[in-house]
């Protein structure tokens, strides 16, 4: 096979502790410049996974090319990649310019160079003014900005980032994420993001690789893995979907097919309401109370009972007056070009 093809190219992956096995088998393929999300619940093998990547852990079997390179027993400063850790991993006793310098003075840059690249840096992370402050003078954010510059300016083949933003307050989190995003695109750096946070995974990545129990469910655009999910595990992760039996589906809407399993998003449900305009697959109106809602911002989350089935159905929050009360008799429309049946 030519390894030229893709930039990254892992071959049947394995690693183990002890008896304990994280994954096996695992091969997948990353193109320049793209940006992939390692999306999964705890213990699922994508931290592990990093590891192995950075040259952090030896896998048990497998092989990692990068740029048609076998990087496999490389060792890890040898790689050319940059790593950045939920704990920042700051040296405390470091300036914020001596941190990010770090990588440089042990490559041995000269110094004239290293202090053009430090001030680069910290112009790109946006931490100009902050040179001589120490990480114990810093902001979560601020920190975690100084790890993201450490690992940049060693001008890194790619960039692994090992759940980064999971310390941060959820404020922070949306900004630095965006700013991350923007900093890899600006930089058209390869990067493999850690997170088991979907609102993450969905508005960062090219592609999603989503894991359960050390092997891929199902790879994807956000739209694709949001969209079609694979099967029970991906509509359960991925988001709020409603998880209906047969039997449940025949009783709200016509069933086509002969599958088990039926995922139904919460906006694919609507609350009818009058002179309201529903898209012409809607099903027939199904009979429904309110049991409770959740103020989500811009959007109301309800659930509604509706012929034995409980519903999580999301409508968009325009008005006050639209809210309706616990016990509220309302009528459900499905839309059934957007009910995915799994097998």
């Amino acid at each position: 096979m030519d390894q030229s093809k893709h930039y990254v190219e892992v071959k049947d992956l394995a690693k183990h502790f002890g008896a304990s096995r994280v994954f096996e088998n695992l091969s997948f393929t990353i193109d320049e410049g793209e940006f992939i999300t390692l999306l999964g619940p705890s213990g699922c093998g994508k931290s592990t996974l990093l590891r192995c990547l950075a040259g952090l852990e030896e896998p048990d079997a497998g092989r990692i090319y990068v740029d048609g390179e076998d990087i496999t027993h490389t060792k890890a400063q040898k790689r050319g990649i940059g790593m950045v850790f939920q704990s920042y991993a700051l040296f405390p006793n470091m300036t914020v310019a001596e941190n990010i310098a770090f990588g440089l003075k042990m490559q041995g840059a000269p110094k004239s160079e290293m202090l053009q690249r430090t001030a680069q840096a910290i112009c790109l992370v946006e931490l100009v003014g902050n040179e001589k402050k120490y990480p114990n003078q810093l902001s979560g954010g601020q920190r975690q900005r100084v790890a993201l510059a450490r690992a940049l300016v060693v001008k890194p083949r790619i960039l692994l980032l090992d759940e980064p933003l999971s310390a941060l307050d959820a404020r922070i989190r949306r900004n630095l994420r965006e700013e991350i995003r923007n900093i890899q695109r600006k930089m058209q750096l390869t990067t493999i993001f850690v997170t088991h946070d979907q609102e993450e995974a969905m508005t960062m990545s090219d592609r999603i690789f989503l894991m359960d129990k050390g092997r891929f469910v199902q790879t994807g655009t956000p739209e694709e893995v949001y969209l079609s999910p694979a099967n029970e595990f991906a509509a359960r992760f991925i988001g709020a979907y409603n998880l209906l039996s047969a039997a449940e589906a025949s009783a709200l809407f016509d069933v086509q097919g002969g599958e088990s399993l039926f995922a139904v998003r919460p906006e694919s449900v609507y609350v009818r309401e009058p002179q309201g305009v529903y898209p012409q697959t809607c099903s027939a109106p199904v009979p429904g109370t309110v049991v409770s809602h959740q103020l989500l911002g811009n959007v109301i989350r309800y659930r509604i009972a509706a012929l034995g089935t409980e519903l999580t159905v999301d409508v968009m929050n325009r008005s006050s007056s639209r809210l309706y009360a616990p016990q509220s008799a309302v009528e459900l429309l499905f839309n059934l070009a957007e009910i995915k049946p799994l097998s």
